[in-house]
């Protein structure tokens, strides 16, 4: 740090400790939403460590902190994506229907609870719940519906589902064929994140032994089968939604990434070659700066995970890419008009993040499904950031700044230290076992609720500035009650048209392959999904073989 500099910053100092003799500032100590201190000023000085060509170097270039492509946003947009699915699929079908034709350029595919956890329509379990937070699949049937008209060789779907996702995979690329289009043209992503189910979500069913089974058994089948398809979806999202901070979301995230790289090297494939499909997911939260520091800290950690951790040499390999979705614990049911601006902030740390990948949350989604208006107004959002905002128009535009480059570094900083106590442990699973992520996760949420609750933290409308509101003028969306009916009606037929003996057949084929490790069960759920049966029959075949995992509760 040259001289001059030096002098002027502490001539600049001593101004500012005279001027706050009169004028204190707001507060005492100012911190990120995360936790991590922010100094007033930033400068040369805080980011002397930094090694351009280190630490930061060119878009798509290794370590990736400035994009995983040379030129971003200059050569396409990212993928806008609209999270949605309700009801029955016919209903689902004309929503997405309906988003692609206002400019959506990929699908984003929610599924009701009874789905997520593998259970059909008309099992007891689903009831009361069909429908409900997300569209019923029970069959290869429904799945034909849901992207009837959609042609499947031009359509990206990202499908946010994970114990039973070999099942809905299965189900895609049957209706693929169908549409006359082979599984190599095939492109989109499951989520397919079970260690996230039993740190933060609760959409589990086996134990983690079969599920790591499961998903290896995706990786090693799509490498040669559907090289287009992004087999896993690796999320912080629903870490961050749990209550972590941002710096806990990268590590956890990445930590589970590296419990996944491991679990398929073991099974002998190359992290080289399925590494290029691995993805991720992330929240975008309020603290503008910190978010973007937190995807561009992120992607560096990921290039030198790979790299230096499992050897990877493929550049593609090496990439952190992501889809990411606004937060959805930020959105409030008072004065839910100001969640637009919310989800706009959000949108736009994301993109200046350098998102492969986007979700914008509608404004009514605290107090129902999101309504065709408000779902509009999200979409809306995202496509003026990309083509008025200017941001667009260069590269990473905020690197070089001082404060975005010495968060990035304090992020990985506090990142890597988390993911070294998780290895000093025995690995992830070894850190769920014993609670160690979930009490860090709990502590992260009860201080920032208590920080609410005690107004160092303001959310507009809810600690602070209230009105009285009246919501009822807001036209909501409401799930019929009969659609559970309609779809068992469904389910029935479908069992007395079929032919049983082929799905008896196929499921046997399932139990079997099952109890043998050495066996890949993709084919064998394919051909299962292809003669109709049904998910909850392909998952309590896995059920009864490979037993329900019990959650490990910690205090």
């Amino acid at each position: 740090m040259n001289t001059e500099y030096k002098d002027a910053r502490a001539k600049f100092e001593a101004g500012v400790a005279k001027s706050l003799q009169k004028h204190k500032e707001r507060k005492e100590s100012f911190s990120t939403g995360g936790g991590l201190p922010l100094g007033r000023l930033y400068g040369p000085d805080d980011v002397e460590s930094t090694d351009y060509m280190r630490d930061i170097g060119f878009p798509g270039e290794y370590p990736f902190t400035r994009g995983v492509q040379p030129t971003m946003y200059r050569g396409r947009f990212w993928t806008m994506r609209q999270y949605a699915g309700f009801a029955s699929a016919e209903e689902s079908n004309e929503r997405y229907r309906y988003l692609l034709s206002q400019g959506t350029t990929g699908l984003s595919v929610a599924f009701d609870l009874p789905t997520q956890i593998g259970y059909d329509s008309d099992d007891p379990m689903a009831q009361g719940e069909c429908g409900k937070v997300g569209v019923a699949i029970d069959s290869l049937q429904d799945m034909e519906i849901l992207f009837n008209q959609i042609p499947l060789d031009k359509v990206s779907t990202s499908m946010t589902i994970n114990a039973p996702a070999s099942v809905l995979l299965a189900m895609y690329i049957c209706v693929g064929e169908k549409q006359g289009f082979p599984m190599d043209v095939l492109s989109g992503t499951i989520q397919n994140d079970i260690l996230k189910e039993y740190i933060a979500r609760g959409t589990y069913i086996f134990p983690p032994k079969p599920s790591m089974r499961l998903i290896t058994d995706i990786f090693e089948f799509c490498s040669e089968n559907v090289p287009k398809w992004n087999t896993i979806s690796i999320s912080g999202y629903h870490i961050r939604e749990a209550g972590s901070t941002a710096a806990q979301e990268v590590a956890f995230t990445l930590a589970d990434g590296i419990a996944y790289v491991e679990a398929a090297s073991r099974k002998g494939l190359d992290p080289n070659v399925f590494g290029e499909r691995l993805s991720f997911f992330f929240n975008a939260h309020n603290d503008f700066l910190e978010e973007v520091a937190k995807f561009r800290a992120a992607r560096r950690m990921w290039a030198r995970i790979m790299k230096d951790r499992f050897g990877v040499t493929n550049p593609k390999a090496q990439m952190l890419r992501f889809h990411t979705q606004t937060g959805g614990s930020t959105l409030t049911a008072q004065q839910p008009e100001n969640n637009i601006v919310r989800v706009t902030i959000q949108a736009l740390a994301a993109v200046l993040g350098g998102t492969q990948s986007l979700h914008t949350n509608s404004m009514d989604e605290a107090l129902a499904l999101p309504s065709e208006k408000s779902v509009g107004i999200a979409l809306k959002t995202q496509q003026i950031i990309a083509y008025e905002s200017g941001v667009t128009s260069t590269v990473d535009p905020l690197a070089g700044s001082y404060v975005v480059e010495s968060l990035t570094n304090e992020i990985e900083k506090k990142a890597f230290e988390y993911i070294g106590q998780i290895d000093d442990m025995g690995g992830m699973l070894t850190a769920i076992e014993k609670g160690y992520v979930q009490k860090h996760i709990q502590d992260a949420a009860y201080d920032y609720q208590r920080s609410v609750e005690a107004k160092e933290s303001i959310v507009v409308g809810v600690n602070k500035f209230q009105v009285r509101e009246d919501n009822r003028e807001m036209n909501l969306l409401t799930v019929d009650a009969s659609v559970g009916e309609r779809q068992i009606a469904k389910l029935r037929k479908l069992k007395e048209t079929r032919d049983n003996l082929a799905v008896k057949n196929a499921l046997d084929d399932i139990r079997a392959a099952a109890a043998d490790d050495s066996r890949n069960l993709m084919p064998l759920i394919i051909n299962a999904v292809r003669s109709y049966a049904t998910e909850g029959e392909i998952c309590g075949v896995l059920r009864n073989v490979f037993g329900e995992y019990t959650e490990n509760i910690v205090l």
